[in-house]
């Protein structure tokens, strides 16, 4: 019996096993992206520090710096530990592939990271304790190491959605994995972030300064309006040119949704287009409860819904458009030596070549139908969708209400043979078709 080479289920209920990722990960990049943001700012002010003499500027990186280490370390290292073991559970063979592609960039990267990690404390630590040049250096190499961990991780995640060059599947290289058509526009994408988060967070440690010293609280408040109204200029600028270098099925799943996102992201625009020119005319208005709040904004509004659009546009693939997002290879990778396992499937079918399945399962009766369908619908749908009736994201209620079970079925057909290029394109025998079909309508969505 062909058995293909997948892991034990992990399915969370209401929500679907890939978003519990999803919130992890959203938080983590606000406090990461933050971090080298904030390192980048470190070294402008560290120089503007040292240049004019302005020893005031170093109080208030000591204060942003313990802030960073707080806020961006502690939650960065818990979230990015979370991302870990969530994406392991929910996608385990994405994860395996990032491995086997990338090994030596993610141990560069972890070189980077450490250095980073010791330079976030040095660069606070010895403000004041060490002479300003040497100082200053120390910024620059804090700043160097942390857009290095940027630069190395980018790569990677630009291989999840697609590695852009059709030479990596016959060479396997893990240069032709990284340099893809999209990684400079996503990296630039991500600098243009940073320095907005930089500057918001740098309102937010400025706005309280202000009873302690109302003259430099203001003068930074105004920096930073500008630091951040630059930061989203580039952000806007490079996702443009992001867009541009996305596959066929990343705009397919765009254009469905394409009103919503561009609403949501010209009205976010406007909102802290206002908020930057407000704290760079008038920054006594900006107070650190009002900054904080759009800290809160930017997390909730604009990371948010910015990582579920990523995240769904590389449906249906979970990394280098060859795994899909419920564990399954969907095509020969020559240079890593991997086979397509659509063609067992849709022969013998899902339940049949999959280990993990009970015995009593694999093959389809009257008494275990509506068990096996289930178990079919988790194992095939559970990692993009919610399936229960009170599914919290992208709930199979939404596609599926009042249709009975040839009309379900119909919909598994046209998936099948690929007419909905951002679905899993997943043939299976008619008799695991009539079960999934079966025991979806049986919900009642």
């Amino acid at each position: 019996m062909d058995i293909i080479g997948q892991f034990p289920l992990f399915y969370f209920p209401e929500y679907g096993s890939a978003w519990i990722m999803g919130v992890t990960g959203t938080i983590h990049i606000l406090a990461s992206h933050t971090s080298v943001g904030a390192a980048m700012l470190f070294a402008f002010l560290a120089y503007k520090a040292y240049k004019e003499n302005r020893t005031d500027l170093y109080s208030y990186m000591k204060r942003y710096g313990m802030f960073i280490l707080i806020f961006a370390y502690v939650i960065g290292s818990i979230t990015g530990t979370g991302i870990w073991y969530t994406a392991t559970a929910a996608s385990p063979r994405g994860i395996s592939a990032l491995i086997h592609n990338f090994v030596w960039v993610w141990a560069t990267e972890w070189v980077f990271f450490v250095y980073e990690v010791i330079g976030v404390f040095a660069v606070v630590y010895f403000i004041d304790k060490i002479d300003k040049k040497t100082h200053l250096k120390l910024t620059f190499t804090f700043a160097i190491a942390s857009v290095g961990t940027l630069a190395l991780i980018i790569g990677i995640i630009s291989f999840m959605m697609w590695p852009g060059t059709e030479a990596y599947y016959t060479t396997g290289s893990a240069s032709d994995a990284f340099f893809g058509i999209n990684t400079f526009p996503h990296m630039f994408l991500r600098v243009g972030f940073m320095i907005m988060m930089s500057g918001i967070i740098g309102m937010v440690i400025s706005s309280s300064m202000r009873k302690e010293n109302e003259a430099l609280s203001n003068e930074l408040t105004r920096k930073m309006g500008f630091v951040s109204l630059l930061g989203g200029f580039i952000t806007l600028f490079f996702f443009m040119w992001y867009m541009g270098t996305l596959p066929e099925n990343a705009h397919a799943v765009f254009n469905v949704t394409k009103e919503s996102i561009i609403q949501n992201r010209i009205i976010l625009a406007i909102l802290f287009s206002l908020y930057f020119l407000l704290a760079i005319v008038r920054p006594k208005t900006i107070n650190t409860v009002l900054a904080s709040s759009m800290v809160v904004i930017i997390l909730i509004a604009g990371l948010w819904p910015g990582e579920k659009l990523r995240e769904s546009m590389r449906k249906p693939y979970v990394a280098g458009q060859y795994i899909y997002s419920n564990q399954i290879v969907s095509r020969d990778v020559p240079g890593k030596r991997i086979k397509g396992e659509l063609p067992v499937i849709a022969e013998k079918g899902l339940l049949q070549v999959n280990p993990f399945v009970p015995e009593n399962l694999k093959v389809i009766t009257a008494e275990n139908k509506h068990e096996a369908g289930k178990l079919l619908a988790r194992l095939a749908c559970s990692n993009c969708h919610s399936l229960e009736k009170t599914g919290v994201y992208r709930p199979l209620k939404e596609r599926l209400t009042g249709m009975d079970k040839e009309s379900i079925k119909a919909i598994l057909y046209a998936i099948g043979a690929g007419g909905m290029n951002y679905m899993p394109a997943l043939q299976l025998p008619e008799d695991e078709y009539d079960a999934l079909a079966e025991y979806l309508a049986s919900q009642k969505y």
